[in-house]
């Protein structure tokens, strides 16, 4: 029988099957932070039940971490209980936490993959909606619940309900300043939110094959935002570069046999997918969003629909936009570079890129917020912190930082912020805040300009 990539990683993994009914998948790596895990830590504590296996548990700091003097004491109370509670948590059950100051720390799907923790054919949860991330690495990974989080802590393993399978194909040649953000904006844009609803999707096509993992990564990062359980892209070549020498990755004989099993996991020539769609690259332009969910996105050089839906309308109502209008020109006062998303090297690269020679606009408050203290350290060795600094701008420390209003990096209220993040709901950024997502490279010019501009007339 012809399988997909997912169908042979989550076969691999049942541990017992209910007929007609949910399975027992086995999870070999669970990624926990501080917001998710206390409750599941104070379940098991008040059970008796012990950490199964602590050592497939990795930890870190990261949604209510600073992203400023990360040497001082947290200032918020709530924030620095949360992460003192992590830090006696995993010490108290034998878990490796990687904390503040720590050289491994950052964003949850930042460091795992950069430390070669993420590896193809694993199954990988995380009590966070965007763990579908490592899908990138044909891995099945995906967001749980605190209750699940207990179970893994439990049992290593979940009762699920195996998801319906689902492929998106892009294919053709991507026009300049397109990046992997715009490919998974447009693909949101097209299909809506709620298509990959019961569904793990698969992204195939020689789009993808040409991405690097860093954009493969972003890609997967918002399979959540089309509805899906999570993402996947075959492993290939440049899966395992990426992989080889990095400290989790296996090491001589080991990284050879694994990459013989890992060459075995792409979809059969000829399976059969519950859905699938089809695109074209040539048809993908630089996107930005405009209203208050992911699929609510356009090209940048086209006008913002017309629609009499009332969640429609109430959208433009909060984002104080109309019908019809163009975002050409639209003033913009804060930019964020950073998230899950947009928080590796390569996506500092691009900004630096463009930025190099510029001077920030006077208006504009930006952030640049890399995803991991590595990460850190790569854009001060290539010395693209220098470049950022001569424009007027100043790079942060890691963090989840302006993602999500969890930490001091909050957008004021009727403020509108150009964010290379994953979420534009009202709110998410700070109250009444407005998020406008976009690439890397859109949010830096928008930095630069002070406005939004059409990029594709900037480019060298």
């Amino acid at each position: 029988m012809k399988k997909t990539l997912f169908d042979k990683v989550w076969d691999a993994h049942v541990v017992k099957e209910v007929e007609n009914g949910p399975q027992i998948l086995y999870i070999d790596q669970h990624l926990i932070h501080e917001v998710t895990s206390p409750q599941a830590f104070g379940e098991l504590e008040q059970r008796g039940i012990p950490i199964f296996r602590p050592h497939q548990v990795i930890a870190t700091a990261d949604h209510n971490t600073p992203t400023v003097d990360q040497h001082l004491p947290v200032k918020d109370p709530q924030s620095r209980n949360q992460l003192a509670q992590l830090t006696e948590n995993c010490t108290k059950n034998n878990i490796t936490l990687y904390g503040l100051g720590h050289e491994n720390n950052g964003i949850v799907h930042v460091m795992a993959p950069e430390l070669g923790i993420t590896q193809p054919g694993m199954t990988m949860v995380c009590g966070d909606s965007h763990t579908s991330t490592h899908g990138a690495f044909g891995s099945i990974a995906f967001g749980i619940g605190t209750s699940q989080v207990a179970q893994v802590f439990a049992s290593q393993c979940l009762l699920l309900q195996k998801p319906k399978s689902l492929r998106v194909n892009v294919t053709g040649k991507l026009q300049p300043g397109v990046l992997p953000k715009d490919v998974i904006l447009y693909i949101i844009s097209k299909l809506g939110t709620n298509s990959g609803t019961g569904y793990f999707c698969e992204y195939a096509g020689n789009v993808f094959e040409e991405m690097s993992m860093e954009g493969r990564m972003t890609v997967c990062n918002m399979s959540i935002e089309m509805g899906a359980r999570g993402g996947m892209i075959a492993p290939d070549e440049t899966t395992f570069e990426y992989i080889k020498g990095r400290e989790f990755a296996p090491k001589g004989e080991d990284f050879d046999k694994k990459v013989a099993y890992w060459k075995t996991l792409p979809t059969d020539e000829g399976a059969v997918f519950d859905k699938e769609y089809h695109f074209d690259a040539a048809d993908i332009s630089p996107m930005i969003t405009y209203g208050t969910n992911p699929g609510m996105g356009i090209k940048i050089t086209e006008n913002i629909p017309v629609d009499t839906n009332a969640s429609f309308e109430k959208s433009l109502a909060y984002m104080n936009f109309e019908k019809g209008q163009s975002l050409i020109d639209q003033e913009v006062n804060y930019v964020f570079i950073g998230s899950c998303t947009n928080s590796r090297i390569e996506d500092f690269r691009v900004a630096a890129n463009y930025i190099k020679g510029k001077k920030k606009a006077e208006n504009v408050t930006a952030w640049f917020v890399p995803g991991s203290q590595r990460v850190a350290s790569q854009i001060i060795d290539e010395g693209l912190n220098e470049i950022f600094e001569e424009a007027g701008f100043k790079l942060r420390q890691p963090g989840c930082s302006a993602c999500l209003a969890m930490n001091d990096d909050k957008i004021p209220e009727g403020e509108y912020c150009v964010s290379t993040s994953n979420r534009n709901f009202e709110g998410r950024q700070g109250q009444g805040a407005r998020t406008i997502l976009a690439s890397p490279l859109v949010a830096a010019a928008t930095a630069i300009e002070g406005k939004i501009i059409d990029i594709t007339k900037h480019l060298n």
